[in-house]
């Protein structure tokens, strides 16, 4: 019976990853830029794998699909750096992880918070804990790891709140942990990227903070309005942020009506007006033509659905677009180092803030990466799994921030 029982576990898994297979070679699209296309594709797999798995449970009334997930990125393994104290502790009621140097130093050391990304679901403590360390140590910083809220019991704005507050108790005690004022680097990826943006803006004009000295944004998503960039369409289908996947975390997290996908990705819920006065930082026209490639088709916003726009208007408030920033604020941020990845649908959401930047006359570094693909700064570490993009990605933040 034992034997009987195995047996058939073992089909069903085998039949699920099979399947899963298969959707991945008829869905997924695998850029001629990246490296390693073969690793990329056993990757999806799997992670496909996974999803259906979650899906599977969840309909069986076992664990939901979210839950799931959560728990198999859980299972990462944590690496102890000898050079660093690692401490688990609550800011207000967010629970956070500081890396501290332990070498001594003659001056208070630089500051970094980091908000990881996820889609609103995934980015735990435990899952950005060695990136954190190796951005600890190889700057020789302080750094404060952000563990907010997620779903599936949490939705907007709980993400921004947690990120806001956070980051204002930990500007406030910065002598406790060693920190220099005058140093503090706010940096995120993909989700928590956009978050820096967002929480940069609100901490302008705060007299009683120390002034943010740089924010560091990678391929961070800083508006939900326009889904029809060149990007969008180019990499809708690109592992492992499909524009499926997108608009499933999108959706939940800013709890909007499945009813409302098509009319929000045709962008038919923007109202005439508002898109007259948001096209000059909304509009694919920013984006340089050496992004667009052939059979790109520019975006379309009508005919316009008022019910769409009244029931999801909240998508145009700053905490979810800080492109639509006002210039006032905008003019005040701190120099930006930006990071984008050729093979990601939001690779044009940092163009068109980079832009947005530049215009107000704030310092802004780009750097690009044509092999790059949305989520790819999580596998610097992975050996087998390792991508060489993702160790140009943290190169590259690492050199940015030991240079201010």
């Amino acid at each position: 019976m034992l034997l009987l029982c195995l047996l058939l576990l073992s089909s069903f898994l085998v039949g699920v990853f099979l399947w899963a297979v298969c959707q991945h070679f008829l869905t997924a699209d695998i850029p001629s830029t990246l490296q390693h296309p073969i690793k990329l594709r056993f990757l999806h797999c799997m992670f496909l794998y996974m999803v259906i798995l979650a899906e599977i449970f969840e309909k069986l009334g076992i664990c939901s699909k979210l839950r799931f997930l959560q728990l198999l990125q859980n299972g990462v393994r944590v690496k102890r750096d000898a050079r660093l104290v690692v401490t688990d502790l609550y800011l207000g009621t967010t629970p956070v992880r500081l890396f501290q140097p332990k070498a001594a130093s003659s001056s208070p050391r630089r500051g970094i918070i980091f908000f990881p990304g996820g889609g609103g679901f995934l980015g735990s403590l435990d899952s950005y804990h060695n990136l954190c360390s190796q951005l600890a140590v190889e700057t020789d910083s302080v750094l404060l790891l952000i563990g907010y809220r997620k779903l599936p019991d949490h939705h907007y704005p709980c993400i921004f709140q947690d990120c806001l507050n956070t980051s204002i108790l930990f500007l406030k005690g910065l002598k406790t942990y060693g920190v220099d004022p005058s140093r503090v680097v706010i940096c995120g990826d993909s989700l928590g990227g956009g978050n820096v943006a967002c929480v940069i803006q609100h901490l302008v004009g705060r007299s009683d903070l120390p002034r943010i000295r740089a924010q560091v944004l990678i391929y961070p998503i800083t508006q939900v309005i326009n889904l029809q960039l060149p990007s969008h369409q180019q990499n809708r289908n690109v592992p492992f942020l499909s524009q499926k996947i997108m608009m499933i975390c999108m959706l939940k997290y800013l709890v909007v009506n499945f009813h409302w996908w098509d009319t929000i990705l045709r962008g038919a819920f923007i109202p005439p007006d508002i898109w007259r006065k948001y096209s000059k930082w909304l509009s694919s026209d920013n984006i340089p033509k050496s992004f667009r490639k052939p059979g790109y088709q520019p975006e379309f916003h009508g005919p316009f659905n008022e019910a769409a726009y009244l029931e999801n208007k909240h998508l145009f408030d700053i905490t979810n677009a800080p492109l639509l920033g006002d210039d006032e604020v905008i003019a005040q941020l701190p120099e930006a180092f930006l990071v984008s990845c050729e093979n990601d649908v939001f690779r044009d959401d940092t163009l068109l803030y980079m832009k947005r930047l530049k215009d107000q006359g704030v310092p802004v570094m780009w750097y690009h990466v044509e092999d790059g693909f949305h989520g790819s700064l999580i596998f610097f570490d992975k050996k087998f799994f390792f991508f060489p993009c993702a160790l140009k990605i943290i190169n590259a933040v690492i050199s940015y921030i030991t240079s201010i």
